[in-house]
């Protein structure tokens, strides 16, 4: 126990001094005290202070929860802060004198902490747990704890950022998203906002919209206003005297200017700069950063035990219905699929696996893994207990499919080709050309393998034309992939293979229509009707063709027990192309449906649908007689489904919803859980640096302009990647990669993820 404790030691002091050697830690979200002689930011979701001259500094608040923006009370005795801890943000007061945290705010929105009142009875934060369109407004609350009142609520304008004056009116800004997305370096209009100041109930226009415009100062009479604005292209700060114009304090020609804070004599200002902090004086000084080294201790494991078991991604059932593959944290897991219990782990990397898929014998799993920085194909043999690959560093491969007989696999290729890999030889080929979105964009099941293993369905952009997405089938031992849908639809996800290998099922749509099931019928089919049902009842066997039977006492079949691949009767398949844009019809399931099924037996089909503001699971019959063809509900939960799968005997659906497997019943819809448990220890130093590298590959790979707005890709890497090894939170590591995405200066991208309040660790 001794030399535990001693290790222990020495790694806390490695760590402490790591943290005042580097200069790539992350510093943010400064303030300064009142008498202008300390600086409190925040540091690996913690809260620090230092001389304001520089030099060491000292842990103030730590917590296993991300704290963020304190400020100084007017008298210097307490700090406000924002904190995670218990949930989605709240407001505390830290007293200085006592060291007591108190809780200010209680909602369950996110409460942004702005600024004390000049007399420090008031606490202003902005927030939008009360706006109908979830926009921001102001509110400000006793800091002495009492009700939050609302302040400026104007209804679909987001209000934020609000600085009380002595008179009581306040400067705030309005309009754009700027508040969410400050991380963007550069902007469009959706980022730009505007300045003004209410007094009573009089609204005042300060700055007119056309640029970013955040974080605004005043001094206590208003008599000069601050802010952060990049109306000149590069973020600096503005300075605007009362009734006058703006004109800029800082001149800086690259970078980013964040956080700002006026000190409450509004001489001096300190900022986040080049992820560290800077100050300077109002009246024209230069700016300069200020040196700070950090003492201090984190208070994240270097490595924890963490239960996954409510964190599962994706799931298979194994043909024999035996068994269940999983990935949660991005590995791979195995388990029955009758109890469930503890989970095997198959995999055991920082890289993450994907796209699992079991081999027909249901003895083999085939995933993807993206170590070494491409997605490459590897395969488990549960007999052997080993795991070999199939395809690493030939390409980015992945959504591999065993065929029927397990003789062959196909995949993709860069999201451009269909391949497919002969087990035994481990030769390879390319059969088809396509274009589809590449992980992690890409879902569903868009490949197929027909029953008789002679052909491959897989839906596609046009690989020339890249427009509308279709159904195509081509011959896997190679030859010319025909096109069998032809819809001016730009979405599908899911495509199925009938048992018979007669037709195909599809999903389609367009944004903002809703989801329709397409069928094509490969052959030529006959039309039934219900008199040949009726004349079928009549016809008599030749007695002396009929076997004879000769009684064996048999065992009780599982009852998702399936035949082996011999024992099944081959459906040949043969398409009939001619013609086959006329064969294509719709299937009315009466619901919003997506990701069809086809059960085993191939009498019923399944789906995701969302009705009545739920997403459950529907079941439709496929029997062209049945008087009854409407939709029937399975589920009947608000949670998210996926990954439905029919178990070998069509009578159960295995299924995925809140992280957990399911198991529903067709006859009698009554759902079980599948209790797998899930345990793995977790090294956030490793697992953060592959989410970073993951993050920034896809973007390298898939960005839409090969230039990258401008920005130098591998360069942005080389500046982030150490703040990242440097990083001691997942909020942490999200907001840095946040920054990083902003070097794009590009809209719809971010990088997002729970908050991390603290949980009990095993």
């Amino acid at each position: 126990m001794k030399t535990k404790a001693l290790v222990l030691a020495a790694i806390c002091a490695f760590a402490s001094a790591a943290f005042g050697q580097s200069t790539n830690v992350y510093m943010t979200e400064p303030s300064l005290s009142p008498d202008r002689k300390e600086i409190a930011f925040v540091s690996g979701g913690d809260i620090w202070t230092v001389p304001a001259e520089g030099g060491t500094a000292q842990l103030l608040v730590s917590h296993s929860a991300t704290e963020s923006k304190p400020l100084f009370s007017p008298d210097g005795k307490k700090i406000a802060f924002g904190s995670n801890r218990t949930g989605n943000g709240d407001i505390y007061i830290l007293d200085l004198t006592s060291g007591e945290v108190r809780r200010l705010t209680f909602d369950d929105g996110n409460e942004q902490l702005d600024a004390w009142s000049r007399d420090g009875e008031w606490i202003y934060f902005s927030s939008t747990a009360r706006d109908i369109a979830g926009m921001n407004d102001i509110y400000r609350v006793v800091s002495s704890g009492g009700t939050p009142m609302q302040i400026s609520a104007d209804r679909y304008t987001n209000e934020y950022n609000a600085t009380p004056l002595a008179d009581g009116s306040f400067i705030f800004a309005a309009r754009g998203i700027g508040f969410g997305q400050w991380w963007r370096h550069g902007r469009s209009h959706i980022d730009e906002s505007e300045l003004w100041q209410k007094n009573g109930e009089q609204y005042s226009e300060l700055t007119p919209i056309g640029a970013k415009q955040l974080w605004p100062m005043a001094t206590a009479d208003g008599s000069r206003v601050f802010f952060v604005s990049d109306r000149n292209g590069t973020q600096n700060i503005w300075t605007m005297p009362r009734g006058g114009a703006a004109k800029q304090l800082t001149n800086f020609t690259d970078g980013r200017v964040l956080w700002a804070n006026l000190s409450a004599d509004g001489r001096e200002i300190v900022f986040e700069r080049n992820f560290h902090i800077w100050k300077m004086l109002t009246d024209g000084g230069k700016a300069a950063e200020v040196p700070i080294a950090l003492r201090g201790a984190a208070t994240t494991p270097i490595i924890d035990r963490v239960n996954a078991s409510t964190q599962i991604r994706e799931l298979a059932l194994s043909p024999d219905g035996k068994k269940v593959a999983v990935i949660a944290r991005g590995e791979v897991f195995a388990a029955s699929a009758k109890d469930g219990g503890e989970a095997v782990r198959v995999t055991n990397t920082a890289a993450p696996e994907s796209y699992l898929s079991w081999s027909s014998d249901s003895r083999k799993l085939i995933y993807s893994s993206e170590r070494g920085g491409t997605m490459s194909l590897f395969q488990y043999d549960f007999g052997t207990e080993f795991e070999s690959p199939i395809t690493a560093g030939r390409g980015n491969d992945f959504a591999a499919v065993y065929s029927p007989d397990g003789k062959s696999i196909a995949f993709l290729r860069n999201s451009r080709t269909l391949m497919v890999i002969d087990v035994a030889s481990k030769q390879e080929r390319e059969v088809a050309k396509i274009f589809t979105d590449p992980p992690p964009l890409f879902g569903g099941e868009q490949i197929k393998w027909s029953p008789d293993n002679k052909w491959i369905a897989y839906l596609s952009y046009s690989p020339e034309t890249r427009s509308y997405i279709n159904a195509y089938v081509v011959p896997a031992a190679g030859g010319s992939a025909r096109p069998v849908s032809f819809l001016a639809n730009s979405n599908s996800n899911t495509i199925a293979w009938s048992p018979d290998g007669t037709y195909l099922l599809f999903d389609t749509n367009q944004r903002t229509e809703d989801n329709a099931i397409a069928r094509v019928d490969l052959t030529l089919r006959t039309p039934k009707f219900r008199e040949d049902q009726f004349r079928d009842l009549f016809k008599q066997e030749n007695p002396r063709q009929r076997p004879v039977a000769t009684p064996t006492p048999t065992p009780a079949a599982s009852p998702i027990a399936s035949p082996s691949p011999a024992e099944k009767e081959e459906a040949k398949v043969e398409p009939v192309f001619e013609d086959i844009r006329k064969r294509l019809s719709i299937i009315n399931t009466g619901v919003n449906g997506g990701s069809p099924v086809i059960s085993p037996d191939g009498k019923t089909l399944a789906i995701l649908a969302s009705a009545e503001g739920q997403f459950n699971i529907y079941t439709r019959t496929l029997d062209e007689l049945a008087t009854d063809t409407s939709s029937r509900q399975l589920t009947s939960t608000t949670g998210f489904k996926s990954q439905a799968q029919f178990t070998p005997d069509s009578k159960e659906i295995y299924y995925l919803e809140g992280g957990r497997i399911n198991i529903v019943s067709l006859d009698k819809r009554e759902v079980r859980p599948l209790a797998v448990n899930i345990e793995m220890p977790v090294n956030f130093a490793e697992d953060k640096m592959e989410v970073f590298r993951q993050g920034w590959r896809y973007l390298r790979d898939n960005f839409y302009d090969d230039k990258y707005h401008g920005a130098d890709w591998n360069a942005v890497k080389n500046i982030y990647e150490p703040l990242i090894a440097s990083s001691r939170t997942p909020d942490e590591v999200r907001r840095l990669m946040n920054m990083m995405v902003g070097e794009l200066n590009s809209s719809h991208l971010g990088v997002s993820g729970g908050v991390t309040p603290p949980q009990a660790t095993t």
